[in-house]
């Protein structure tokens, strides 16, 4: 099975020592978002683990603690925007964050590591040309040390309408310029440009439309052939990536991204944050009375045959 931390938080940027607790305990408590008191338990050992898929803003405080995590097989992706600290407050530097790619993808390898360009927004100060050369000078940094670099648009959900006034839909028009461009300047660096949730319209533009975590990618990942079983992967038609299980929970990334679909507001993540125990089993908070916990079924996907590419 697939273990994924990232599409609910943050997990290495934020909780690296809490994470690193349930490896050395070997099991991880994760409470339902949506039925509260349904709480699922996960082993995390390798016999039952095929991969670790992280996603980031800030790989850092990971980096040092790398060592404890050599029996799992892992997938990175680390997101990398040019914005500032009026949309993305609490990122660090993003030059510490490009060198932290170089170590992370020398350390576990490039095929491990993926860079996310996304959300891709447009204004006056972030304007397509502004992009375009970010783009190229991010690539340049980045070349030989990642394969692929996934790239999506804007969503509008409710909750960054309303943290994000003014934020409007990236057209049509700039959408495809905006693929080209990447798409041209990513075949320079030998970084292959693949798109996320944008449907097929940039199919045309040699960017990949396939998913951004698929059954290949992640077979290239940990150089095994994976046997995915039905309804384990995206629901998208134009999407195969794998749906992996999170252990993550929303409202409880501190960066402060405005754009960020994963946080009600400031107030209840840092509600949230402080509630944090680095020895609970569960990532905020603890068991209650009322609690329902069941054991996930989890089985091993590798069939234990080589992949060649």
């Amino acid at each position: 099975m697939i273990i994924n931390t990232g599409m609910r938080t943050d997990i290495p940027a934020f909780y690296s020592d809490w994470f690193l607790r349930r490896i050395q305990e070997k099991y991880v408590l994760v409470r339902n978002p949506y039925y509260p008191q349904q709480i699922t338990r996960y082993r995390l050992t390798p016999d039952v683990v095929d991969c670790l898929a992280f996603c980031t803003k800030n790989p850092l405080p990971m980096l040092g603690k790398l060592d404890f995590l050599r029996g799992f097989h892992q997938f990175w992706f680390v997101t990398i925007t040019p914005y500032g600290k009026e949309i993305e407050p609490r990122v660090p530097d993003k030059g510490k964050v490009l060198q932290a790619f170089r170590v992370l993808s020398k350390t576990v390898g490039k095929q491990c590591v993926s860079w996310r360009y996304d959300p891709i927004f447009l204004s006056e100060r972030y304007s397509l040309s502004f992009h375009i050369e970010m783009f190229e000078k991010m690539c340049a940094y980045l070349g030989g040390y990642v394969e692929q670099c996934i790239i999506s648009f804007i969503d509008l959900y409710a909750k960054t309408k309303r943290n994000f006034p003014g934020v409007r839909p990236v057209r049509r028009e700039e959408r495809m310029r905006i693929g080209q461009a990447f798409a041209e300047i990513g075949a320079r660096y030998q970084i292959r440009i693949r798109s996320c949730c944008e449907g097929t319209e940039l199919a045309p533009l040699d960017v990949d439309v396939s998913g951004c975590m698929t059954k290949e990618i992640l077979e290239h990942a940990i150089g095994m052939e994976l046997q995915i079983p039905s309804g384990k992967k995206g629901q998208r038609e134009t999407c195969s990536c794998i749906l992996g299980s999170d252990i993550g929970e929303y409202n409880t990334c501190g960066h402060g991204c405005i754009y960020c679909y994963a946080n009600e507001n400031q107030e209840l993540v840092r509600k949230k944050m402080k509630a944090h125990d680095p020895a609970s089993p569960l990532l905020t908070g603890c068991i209650r009375p009322e609690d329902e916990i069941k054991t996930a079924k989890q089985e091993k996907y590798s069939t234990g045959q080589m992949t060649l590419f």
